[in-house]
Parts: C-alpha cells; sequence; structure tokens
C-alpha cells in the first residue's frame, strides 16, 4: 500500500524534471539562435548549455527545426499589450529611450528573433509565429476600426524602435530623451486611435 502512494509523488517529480530539462532546453537554444544564427548554432552546443545529453533535444523537439520553432513561439509575447490603453504610448517611449541593457533577456530575445528574420530557413517559421503570437493579440488589443493594418503600423513602429535601441546601446538622457519620448509618444498615439 505504501509504495502505491509513493509511485504518484515519483511521477511527479519526473515530470517536474521533464519539464525543467526542456525549459533549459528552450533557454539555452534562444541563446544560441541569437548568437549564431539557425545555421550555426548547433543541437550539441545547445545541449552542452542546458546540461544535458544531445539525444534528450531530439526527445523533447523532435530535431533542430522543432526546437527552434518551440524557441519562436516561446520567444514572441508582446507583454506590452498589458500597458493601460490610457498609458501605452508614453510607456513604450520611455521603455525605448531607457537602457538597452536593462532587461538582458528581452534584448537575447530580441536578437533570437532578428536572426530568424534574416535567413531563408528561418524567415517563414518567423512569419508563422508572428501572425498568430503577436500580430493576432496587438490585433485584439487595438480594437475599433481595421485592428489588422494598424496591429502591423504598430508592430512594424516597435520593432524598428527595438533595432534602434539595440544599435543606440545606451539610455538617451537630457534634451535628446526628452524630444525622443514626446515624438515616440505621439507617433504610437496615432496609431492607436481609430
Amino acid at each position: 500500500m505504501n509504495d502505491v502512494s509513493i509511485l504518484p509523488r515519483a511521477a511527479a517529480a519526473r515530470r517536474r524534471d521533464a519539464q525543467a530539462t526542456r525549459a533549459a532546453i528552450l533557454e539555452a537554444a534562444k541563446v544560441q539562435f541569437a548568437r549564431a544564427g539557425y545555421d550555426g548554432a548547433t543541437l550539441r552546443e545547445i545541449a552542452g548549455a542546458a546540461g544535458v545529453d544531445v539525444a534528450l533535444v531530439g526527445r523533447y523537439f523532435g530535431g533542430k527545426e522543432g526546437l527552434f520553432t518551440e524557441a519562436l513561439k516561446t520567444s514572441i509575447h508582446p507583454k506590452f499589450l498589458s500597458l493601460d490603453r490610457a498609458s501605452f504610448a508614453r510607456e513604450v517611449a520611455e521603455t525605448m529611450a531607457g537602457d538597452p541593457h536593462e532587461d538582458e533577456a528581452r534584448t537575447m530575445a530580441f536578437q533570437f528573433l532578428l536572426r530568424a528574420a534574416t535567413s531563408p530557413v528561418t524567415a517563414p517559421l518567423l512569419n508563422v509565429a508572428v501572425q498568430a503570437r503577436f500580430l493576432g493579440p496587438i490585433r485584439d488589443y487595438l480594437g475599433g476600426a481595421d485592428p489588422l493594418p494598424r496591429a502591423r503600423v504598430l508592430a512594424a513602429t516597435i520593432i524598428g524602435l527595438l533595432v534602434e535601441r539595440l544599435i543606440r546601446d545606451e539610455p538617451l538622457t537630457g534634451r535628446e530623451r526628452e524630444v525622443y519620448v514626446t515624438r515616440v509618444t505621439a507617433a504610437i498615439e496615432a496609431v492607436l486611435a481609430e
């Protein structure tokens, strides 16, 4: 009887370990894909960074393309949509004017997506993920008249701001920051308007 009561706990522990292993592989993959791109990243390097045997990558994700696709899905999440609609434009502008190194994980995720967009192998995979996990939620957030074209403009605006912030590599200060925040706020408010 005691052995039976132990089995569910042991199975739960294995599931938790499997979930942790899968998460570690995904995080390592995002870093490797951001640094080396799809073609340059190897499953052996990803497995090594995650501290697992390379066979586990195949077991959990079926191979490099499956791992890449899952890494894309978990990297694309428009967190900014949780912002209050009234302060949305200003908060985005303030964030974009800030330190690009403030959130290294977000910067790494964006670098991963940029590399994916520039590869003929991965751009189609990125397009599918962006449609479902980025443009759809933005469209729903915007609502009103013509939400999809407005979502595309907002997405393009934010992506452009992220690229500029990444290239700039430092926070804006003084008058430059004031002008930047004012103009970015106005640009985003224009996209939000119906």
